[in-house]
């Protein structure tokens, strides 16, 4: 790679520099400006607002690199989603957003003036405005930050089958500390060049969390390099404080990540190299609430914890902190980035790419707009022949396997499908995919080995985690999946789904974000059979979870046999916008219904089964047995049974449950 030290010219420096003081400028009055936008008068007490929000310390480095990001983009017409992990990273992508245009675009009365420009601040940490993360109503965004450690999962998931696209995740340096972000590195493992796009991962070392230092940025610098080549990336550095000499080598490191990425690519797709890629890595190391007061009250602020928040709080009482604040305002020389109506300077503007290249306007973060529905085979292919209640037996998950193996075959050209989960795949009898497809793997392949190589599509790795974020980043990003896992261990993702639910729950509130497929969760290997697992796995309790959410957004489904499951699976892939739990033994089971029966039952969520009761027609049953699941079902029924022969005069009443959260009781139990 050529040597690019003195790669931009003064006049290139000097636009850049400008763009990132704007952005800052504008993050900066988020915060703190109730009114006077553009400092038009002395900045007085009123012109604050009563209660200060915000994070300032992780704000102007994620303006860095979105400044220098719409370089890269520019120079190179590049695809890139932007992904920010920092949990407070609101004001940047708020700021980047509303002075590149696309923010204005969904949000016509924030407009790129002064009007707009008080909005925007107004806005922010508000009563009915937005957030200080990265919420749905954040253009360019698909991770919301409000809980830490899951966007580089969410990058990798974005870049499964988008061959075009670079996504840069950016990773605060106390974010790297959890330890779902700590297992993300090795996502790189499951990265094909060949036919995925590329993350490119920005770790971001400004050496604080909340009040102390964080654990990456103490390591010496060898130490933390050979930590990460080990994990397989090869790591760029920028490190410094001085704007000018950041800049350079800011530029240079990009140009040098976008050549390697180019490489890796060509390489693969043209058949050259079949290794495993070193795929670059940024680290970004700057002072944590970078531009800002260098102290408050004698007290060190930039380049300490002190910067994190809101550096400087009193503004509307101590007259000092009022200086301060104006002082830093005005050290960003609006005059030189806003004319006297707030609009953004011309020469300004020609650093943002334009149209959909723009972060802010890529449609992959609003993967909605993307989706196609699946093809899906009838499922009638795959039904169980049962001439009656019980007289077969058969494993409902193997059935399932059957027709995932073919939606799997059906869609391989439009390359949007993929099963997530630990080493379950085959356990859960789900193996029938094998046939078309294999886990994806791009460590080396042994002669022996079974089901592995890099094209697969089943997405099989140890971590819970990893896998829910994964399927989160591949779902928003316009595409579609199935999350398998044992009943005992999902519990391990407990606040991924919450989080998960939160942002569609808030994106349905959105016209302009557009509903995604559904996120699919099959449980097996359930509490009512851990014959030799024993107590530890006897745990139904994301049940619990899931329902404390409301039905328009969740589903919880527990299908009694084969031709149950294979209804509810068809239809969870044709669902949007919602989270489906189904929960399925994969055991040697009784069967009870045909497909024609099972359709009838499932649709109607729930329903009477006539032929396992005995209350005669027009009466009243003199007791109801209900269950929902495949085991409490078997129970149910065999309760009837002994009910039958030793209380003959007793009416008794069958309910089965499949849909737990559309049923409706009471037309299936009398009223007492």
């Amino acid at each position: 790679m050529a040597d690019r030290l003195s790669l931009l010219s003064k006049d290139d420096l000097d636009l850049l520099d400008r763009y990132w003081r704007a952005t800052n400028y504008l993050s900066v009055g988020q915060i703190y400006l109730l009114d006077n936008p553009l400092l038009a008068e002395p900045l007085r007490a009123e012109h604050i607002k009563p209660r200060l929000l915000g994070h300032w310390g992780t704000t102007p480095g994620l303006n860095f690199i979105y400044t220098h990001l719409n370089r890269l983009i520019r120079l190179r017409d590049l695809d890139v989603l932007f992904v920010c992990g920092p949990g407070h990273g609101g004001p940047a992508l708020l700021a980047n957003s509303w002075l590149e245009g696309s923010y204005s675009e969904i949000y016509p009365d924030v407009s790129r003036d002064k009007e707009g420009m008080l909005r925007l601040f107004r806005r922010f940490s508000f009563p009915g405005g937005v957030p200080s993360h990265a919420s749905p109503d954040t253009p360019g965004s698909i991770h919301e930050g409000g809980e830490l450690g899951y966007s580089l999962l969410h990058a990798y998931g974005a870049a499964f089958d988008n061959p075009g696209l670079i996504v840069a995740c950016i990773v605060g340096d106390g974010e790297a500390e959890t330890g779902a972000l700590a297992a993300s590195w090795q996502s790189n493992k499951f990265l094909n060049p060949a036919r995925d796009g590329a993350v490119l991962p920005i770790l971001h070392l400004n050496g604080y969390k909340i009040a102390g230092p964080t654990v990456l940025s103490r390591l010496e610098h060898g130490e933390l390099n050979n930590y990460f080549r080990g994990l397989g990336h090869e790591p760029l550095w920028v490190e410094g404080s001085e704007p000018m000499i950041m800049h350079q080598a800011m530029a240079k490191a990009l140009d040098d990540a976008a050549d390697m990425i180019a490489a890796i690519q060509a390489s693969a797709r043209s058949g050259s190299s079949s290794d495993r890629a070193r795929w670059p890595m940024l680290i970004l190391r700057s002072p944590k609430g970078w531009t800002g007061p260098k102290q408050v009250d004698g007290k060190r602020v930039e380049d300490f914890w002190r910067a994190h928040q809101v550096p400087v709080a009193e503004v509307r009482t101590n007259p000092e902190h009022l200086a301060v604040l104006e002082t830093w305002l005005r050290s960003y020389a609006i005059e030189e980035l806003f004319d006297e109506n707030g609009t953004p300077l011309p020469d300004l503007m020609s650093i943002t790419p334009t149209g959909n290249s723009r972060m802010g306007a890529n449609p992959r973060s609003n993967g909605g707009a993307l989706r196609r529905e699946l093809r899906l085979p009838p499922p009638a292919t795959y039904a169980l022949d049962v001439p009656g209640p019980g007289a077969v037996s058969a494993e409902a998950t193997r059935i399932m396997g059957r027709f995932l193996r073919d939606v799997f075959s059906l869609n391989q050209a439009s390359a949007n499908f993929r099963l997530f989960g630990p080493d379950e795949t085959a356990s859960n009898r789900l193996d029938a995919v094998f046939e078309v497809t294999d886990r994806v793997w791009m460590e080396p392949v042994f002669a022996y080995g079974e089901h592995i190589s890099p094209s697969g599509r089943v997405m099989e790795v140890l971590s819970e985690q990893m896998c829910q974020g994964w399927l989160e980043g591949y779902l928003l990003t316009g595409r579609n999946g199935f999350f398998s896992c044992y009943e005992a261990f999902i519990h391990i993702v407990d606040s991924m789904f919450n989080q998960h639910a939160k942002w569609l729950k808030s994106a349905r509130a959105l016209p302009w974000r557009k509903p995604i497929a559904s996120f699919n969760y099959l449980l097996t290997s359930h509490v009512w059979r851990q014959d030799h697992n024993g107590f530890s796995r006897q745990d139904p309790g994301f049940i619990d979870l899931v329902v404390n959410k409301k039905a328009d957004i969740v589903r919880v489904y527990f299908p009694p046999d084969a031709n149950c499951l294979l209804w509810v699976t068809d239809h969870c892939l044709r669902t949007y916008d919602r989270i489906n739990v189904i929960i399925a033994g994969k055991q040697p089971a009784p069967q009870w219904l045909t497909l024609a029966e099972a359709t009838a039952h499932c649709e109607a969520g729930i329903g009477i089964w006539d032929w396992a009761g005995t209350e005669p027609a027009e009466s009243e049953p003199d007791v109801v047995l209900a269950a929902a699941g495949d085991v409490p079902t078997l129970e149910i029924l065999a309760a009837a049974d002994l009910l039958r022969h030793e209380l003959p005069f007793l009416k008794i009443r069958v309910v089965n449950v499949v849909d737990l959260m559309a049923c409706s009781l009471q037309k299936c139990i009398p009223t007492v």
